[in-house]
């Protein structure tokens, strides 16, 4: 209760002021402007006309119109006009001849005037009738004596008035000649009226004219533009039907312009009122196809603007009367059926004023072609430019109260769609403070209270974020950067622009996508399994850290690969594989320190990028990760396992590119899982694996040039039968390079060479038509050759455009093809069994027999045999090295030579070194023999002296060995077909 006074207090002087607010309102919104109405009305009504006039009087005249050139005087037109009729009025249908009449004033009190009212009279004489002595003249462009212009036509002034005048009269266009006597006073009187009546109208229309186009400025709408020069060229129309044209603001117009400027304005409003109707409606003309008829519209508007300016009034208006009452007949069909169609209430109104103005134009035709002149007092162009001035004003009022609806409808989907819209809109104004935001930008921010000009930036981003967007903005059109909230929590990206003094801006939460972009490129440059570096990420560290060997300082790279690895997923599961290889990447992760980095290159291979390490460092750190992996056993569950890690180090030389670094890092790492080193070879600057990896380069350069076969030479190593070694001069053809400086390069890094640079094939074409051409060219001296065996790699073998060029090559020589041994190797005859089958079915057409070598190495299934129709086998020598030191490799020879004897095959060992192992392998019942005990690869011309494979041997043993096996004996194995 205490409280209560107060608050009483305070609400009734509020209460009292809301109710005087509200009864100003109402007097303002509604009393005001019905009682103004209602009192204008009354005062139309009882209210007396300071301006009523009365006391005209029309005269009856006898006129003659002179039909002729010739000029007439006053006696001989006063003669004329004597015989006609008395008429009231006179009629020129569009006539421009002079017209002569007389009349007799009647007698009245008081001084009198005679008024010739017709607004088409251009100029006006009169004389005494029955003197003839003249009273005066009077034009458009002067007067003289007693007659003057007054109103819309002339008038005379004598006092007293003769008994009986005469007057001659110019007229243009559909004019009426009529007489009127007036009281001087009440005369006086009409023509304040008619100044009254045409200033009333001139400045009413003017005012509205005005209004529109201020209005049509300030919102910059063009159509209102349109309505005002409409309503302005209504006004000189209703002027022209009211004889007010003859002046401007109350200036007179040079009766010279008069004429013309009647013609022109009809015709502009014409063409304001065509384009006023296609600007207000042209969306439902579009629907409707009402296209062509405003075509034809349009187009008539040419001919009747060009009639204007250049055809004299008499003649214009004919052409007008046409145009018009066909235009407004289309115009007015088309608002039929606008109305019908669609209900427009604009057009509705329109149509109303068109009505108006159309009756109107009807009459004034009528009234001048009939001489109706009767329809003039019902209905005229000063009744219809008012009225059609006020319905077109309703109709742009509806109009403009539609595009009002319209654009309040836009501004409620703008608001919703700014409350809506997902991401953040703002304006700020120039000191960083927020004039404006959306529920999303508040959302985005945290704003649980936003006032409008209180709220800054400053409150959520840093000092320098605002700085720099307040300069972006100045500087370019759009400004676009990323901001970072200030706990670094959030990421934004933020475009805004300048406008009116303003910054408007949108801004998008980009922490999410900033988060998938940066794991998107921690993928691009990281293994998703260990999280080191990949390949991609390892060049890049590689690239940045061999920059510093510009400036001397050192770098090294080590390649470390997994001993037995493919065991523990192959026996326990990928998932367990998985684990190991993270606790691989941790331990080796421990053991590196300033800026070096692992990366993963394979399952269970990773490379080691060492910046600024020297090689003695080097090799203590990746001792100790040799150490640290295989040492302490790997536990995944409940399991343990054992991994050792064989690791090949670098130092790396400038210039020396990623790939090269790798690939001499491999080559010391599977020189390491050999034995050597303990787990680590270390290959320092100049080691000779440097050279290789630089000659290998070399080669391959050399290979992928247009001269890969220069320098290319054959040599061969005798092949000797156990059987009869004397009998046979069998031999293997055997590549080699000779260098510039005269060094034979075997053939292990040609090949090596040719099958990364992809020329593979063409070196085996090149080998094979050598060899045949060879072969041919020598076949006389070859009579003990049953065979010369040459290699195919895979790489050709799986050239279709190899093979094919083989089959001719083979072709060319056939009648030598049948010494040749084709050698495929066993991994790659099981490669692609269908594809090995074909080629060896074609080749032997050709004779050509077929060797599978290195059989016995690899994953060798002996069930493939009976799929490959071989004629050899050629058994891998290291089966054949020291055979005699492991009983295992003379049980599988053994195995091998039997299942040859029962598959129909002959067997080369190859590798054979003593006499021992040549007699181990004819016990054994291997048909043929090769190796350096026979003989080492010798040039083609040495083969070519010799008689038998075992002319080349020099070995004691072997040569003793030879000549016990050529003694009689019962062989070991039953013999087979022989190879011929």
């Amino acid at each position: 209760m205490p409280n209560s006074t107060p608050k009483l207090r305070t609400s009734l002087p509020a209460a009292a002021h809301a109710a005087v607010e509200l009864v100003l309102k109402l007097f303002g919104y509604y009393l005001i402007p019905i009682g103004i109405g209602i009192v204008s009305l009354i005062a139309l009504i009882f209210f007396h006309d300071e301006y009523r006039v009365a006391g005209e009087v029309p005269l009856a005249m006898h006129v003659s119109v002179q039909d002729d050139t010739r000029q007439l005087t006053p006696a001989e037109a006063l003669a004329r006009t004597a015989p006609q009729p008395l008429i009231n009025t006179h009629e020129t249908h569009l006539s421009e001849a002079p017209v002569w009449f007389a009349f007799e004033p009647m007698p009245r009190s008081g001084e009198q005037v005679i008024e010739f009212p017709s607004r088409h009279s251009l100029d006006v004489a009169c004389w005494d009738g029955a003197t003839l002595a003249p009273l005066g003249s009077a034009s458009r462009a002067g007067a003289a004596g007693a007659v003057e212009a007054a109103k819309a036509g002339f008038v005379l002034r004598a006092s007293p008035l003769p008994r009986q005048l005469l007057c001659r009269s110019g007229l243009s266009g559909p004019a009426r000649l009529s007489v009127l006597q007036w009281p001087a006073e009440q005369f006086d009187k009409s023509v304040e009226q008619y100044h009254r009546k045409s200033g009333l109208l001139d400045g009413g229309m003017i005012v509205l004219a005005l209004f529109v186009l201020i209005t049509a400025l300030i919102n910059r709408q063009p159509l209102y533009v349109l309505f005002a020069g409409w309503l302005i060229l209504n006004l000189r129309v209703g002027a022209l039907s009211a004889g007010w044209d003859i002046q401007w603001l109350g200036q007179t117009i040079p009766s010279d312009w008069l004429l013309r400027s009647r013609s022109v304005t009809i015709t502009l409003y014409g063409i304001a009122t065509l384009t006023l109707y296609q600007a207000l409606l042209k969306d439902h003309l579009a629907e409707m196809r009402y296209v062509l008829p405003m075509r034809v519209m349009q187009w008539l508007c040419m001919p009747m603007l060009a009639a204007a300016i250049l055809l004299p009034y008499r003649m214009y208006l004919p052409l007008m009367w046409v145009i018009v009452v066909c235009c407004f007949a289309m115009m007015t069909i088309g608002l039929f059926k606008i109305i019908v169609e669609s209900r427009n209430r604009v057009a509705a109104w329109f149509a109303a004023s068109f009505a108006l103005t159309f009756l109107a134009s009807m009459a004034e035709v009528a009234a001048a072609a009939l001489g109706l002149r009767e329809l003039l007092g019902i209905i005229n162009s000063v009744t219809a430019a008012l009225a059609s001035s006020l319905l077109a004003a309703l109709a742009v009022a509806e109009q403009m109260r539609s595009e009002t609806e319209k654009r309040q409808e836009a501004q409620e989907e703008l608001e919703h769609a700014y409350k809506a819209m997902p991401v953040g809109l703002f304006t700020l104004d120039m000191y960083g403070h927020f004039l404006s935001v959306n529920p999303a930008l508040q959302k985005m921010l945290g704003i649980h209270a936003f006032v409008a000009g209180r709220t800054a930036w400053r409150q959520f981003f840093t000092e320098s974020s605002w700085t720099e967007l307040h300069e972006q903005v100045h500087a370019k059109a759009e400004a676009e950067m990323e901001l970072t909230s200030r706990d670094g929590s959030q990421r934004f990206l933020v475009s805004a622009t300048l406008a009116r003094s303003r910054i408007e801006g949108v801004l998008q939460d980009t922490t999410e996508k900033h988060k998938a972009t940066e794991q998107l490129r921690f993928m691009a440059d990281n293994d998703p399994l260990t999280k080191v570096y990949n390949r991609r990420g390892l060049e890049k560290e590689f690239v940045a850290a061999a920059a510093s060997l510009a400036v001397g300082r050192p770098m090294a790279l080590a390649y470390v690969d997994l001993d037995r690895f493919k065991l523990i997923n192959d026996l326990f599961g990928h998932a367990a594989g998985d684990e190991v290889l993270r606790q691989v990447c941790e331990r080796i992760g421990t053991m590196l320190a300033g800026g070096q980095q692992i990366g993963r290159v394979g399952g269970d291979e990773f490379v080691i990028v060492m910046p600024e390490t020297a090689i003695p460092l080097a090799s203590i750190i990746c001792r100790g990760i040799v150490d640290r992996l295989g040492n302490t056993p790997y536990r995944v569950g409940d399991k343990a396992f054992h991994v050792r890690g064989s690791v090949g180090l670098i130092e790396v030389v400038p210039d020396m590119a990623m790939k090269d670094a790798v690939s001499t890092a491999d080559r010391a790492c599977r020189e390491a899982k050999t034995g050597a080193g303990d787990g680590l070879v270390v290959y320092e600057r100049g080691a000779d694996a440097f050279r290789q990896r630089a000659a290998e380069l070399d080669l391959v350069a050399r290979l992928s040039g247009p001269n890969a076969t220069d320098n290319l030479l054959l040599e061969m190593q005798p092949i000797m039968s156990l059987k009869h070694p004397e009998e046979s001069l069998n031999f293997e053809v055997l590549l080699r390079m000779r260098e510039s400086d005269g060094r034979v390069v075997p053939a292990g890094p040609v090949i090596a060479a040719a099958e990364k640079s992809g020329r593979a094939s063409v070196i085996d074409r090149w080998v094979l038509s050598t060899t045949l051409a060879w072969i041919a060219e020598h076949a006389d001296q070859l009579c003990n050759t049953r065979f010369v065996c040459m290699n195919l790699s895979g790489a050709s073998l799986n050239d279709e455009r190899f093979v094919q060029d083989t089959f001719d090559i083979l072709g060319r020589y056939v009648h030598v093809a049948s010494r040749l041994c084709l050698e495929i190797t066993e991994s790659v005859a099981l490669h692609d069994l269908d594809n090995t089958r074909r080629f060896i079915d074609q080749a032997r057409n050709f004779g050509v027999k077929v060797a599978l070598d290195d059989f016995g190495a690899g994953y060798t299934s002996f069930s493939y045999l009976k799929e490959l129709p071989a004629d050899v086998l050629k058994i891998d020598g290291n089966f054949i090295v020291n055979i005699n030191a492991h009983p295992a490799n003379v049980a599988i020879v053994e195995a091998i030579v039997s299942l040859a004897v029962n598959l129909g095959m002959k067997t080369i060992a190859e590798w054979a070194e003593d006499a021992a192992t040549v007699q181990t392998l004819h016990e054994i019942g291997v048909d043929y023999v090769q190796g350096w005990v026979v003989a080492r690869s010798q040039p083609p011309e040495r083969i070519l002296e010799a008689r038998s494979s075992a002319s080349f041997i020099k070995d004691e043993d072997l040569l003793e060995l030879l000549r016990e096996l050529a003694a009689p004996a019962v062989p070991h194995l039953a013999s087979v077909t022989r190879l011929h």
